[in-house]
């Protein structure tokens, strides 16, 4: 009697363990914690906790259930992202994820969500390909893609007459955003290509290069900069004083306020950015920047706005599903669903889960005021505004 007792008991213990799991929903969120884009990554994980924090009122609990995130640190590294993600499916319990912060080391997890069948929630990573030829069910991005940076950035330069350079980093990143920039331009034209490793330091030899091609070419002459953390090209190219000697102006699109403390040396300077903390006029904005200076004594950087967003994001879906993390009905709820950000309302797009956004053509201010240089807004150009391919093979 005892016997049948303990195993009747130990039955129900078996039945109630995974309703008691569900009490809390673990979210993974894979970045770089360390690493070359380590400022990006650090940016990333306050806008997360700040958005959940702000989309669930200050409780952090959707429908009864608790949000816990699982941090991990991919250092940057392909194969570790691989690993973590793994872990945070089958060690963790982890129900989604979101991150990473590199386009290399995001296109290494694709594969992982796709096996474990749980959502890869992508932020800040921008690559084509992971919305694109690399894409698969289980991957949503609330962070643009090279398309959206092309297109908007072409808005800035696409005339006739034209001459444009680029300097990118030789990784997916800077590729893909090379070959985005590309099809984006339709007036403009593409007079040399040059592709520097990630941790460059010594710009001589490149810039070099870039200026050859372009010193001797009539009508207007741009350099388009693709880079992304480490050391950024824009000093190097300030002390060339390139515009002066032979008339050729520097483009780029927005970046970390650190890092656009370069672009004082180029008022007047056009592009186009994912956020700026003074451009977009809403409800969240306000909020996100408010919570921001209250805690830090500085405004939100530019991928505190993307981990803001990715947060709205998951509570919008899990309110949607009764806190239910089912992946199917998480997938069937996101598609098409619309959700309010820093920047506005962002929509994922049915067929590669890429969230349609605004992004800022800007007109670089030097303001004495600020330690970096000031992108006043030119235009906002609307998610209808821009015919952003569906790369995928869906």
């Amino acid at each position: 009697m005892k016997r049948r007792t303990l195993v009747a008991l130990a039955s129900l213990a078996a039945i109630a363990a995974p309703a008691f799991a569900t009490d809390t929903i673990k979210i993974a969120h894979v970045h770089s914690v360390t690493g070359p884009l380590e400022a990006y990554g650090k940016q990333t994980q306050v806008g997360l906790m700040m958005g959940l924090n702000y989309a669930t009122g200050g409780t952090m609990m959707v429908a009864g259930k608790k949000l816990e995130v699982i941090e991990k640190d991919d250092q940057g590294k392909p194969d570790l992202g691989k690993s973590l993600l793994a872990a945070a499916f089958a060690d963790d319990g982890a129900a989604l994820a979101v991150g990473p912060t590199s386009s290399g080391v995001a296109l290494a997890m694709l594969p992982v969500a796709e096996e474990y069948k749980k959502i890869l929630l992508v932020e800040p990573a921008v690559a084509d390909s992971i919305t694109g030829d690399k894409w698969n069910k289980y991957i949503f991005r609330t962070g643009r893609n090279s398309s959206q940076d092309a297109i908007s950035n072409a808005t800035a330069m696409d005339k006739d007459g034209v001459s444009v350079a680029t300097l990118a980093q030789d990784y997916a990143f800077g590729r893909d955003g090379v070959k985005a920039f590309k099809d984006a331009l339709h007036h403009a034209k593409i007079v040399h290509e040059e592709y520097l490793p990630q941790n460059t330091t010594d710009f001589t030899a490149g810039i070099q290069r870039v200026v050859d091609a372009l010193k001797d070419k009539p009508g207007k002459k741009a350099i388009e900069v693709i880079w992304a953390g480490g050391t950024p090209p824009f000093n190097a190219l300030a002390a060339q004083d390139l515009k002066k000697r032979y008339g050729i102006d520097v483009f780029s699109g927005g970046n970390i306020l650190p890092a656009m403390a370069a672009y004082k040396n180029f008022p007047g300077m056009e592009g186009a950015t994912y956020y700026y903390f003074g451009i977009p006029k809403n409800p969240v904005n306000d909020a996100m920047v408010s919570m921001h200076y209250k805690e830090f004594k500085a405004p939100p950087d530019f991928f505190t706005a993307g981990g803001f967003s990715a947060a709205m994001a998951i509570v919008t879906a899990l309110k949607a599903t009764g806190g239910d993390t089912n992946t199917n009905k998480l997938i069937k709820t996101m598609e098409g669903m619309s959700f309010d950000t820093p920047k506005g309302r962002m929509t994922f797009r049915k067929e590669d889960h890429q969230a349609m956004q605004s992004m800022y053509h800007f007109r670089i201010k030097n303001d004495p005021a600020f330690a970096w240089g000031v992108p006043e807004l030119v235009h906002e150009i609307k998610p209808e505004e821009m015919q952003v391919p569906i790369r995928n093979k869906r």
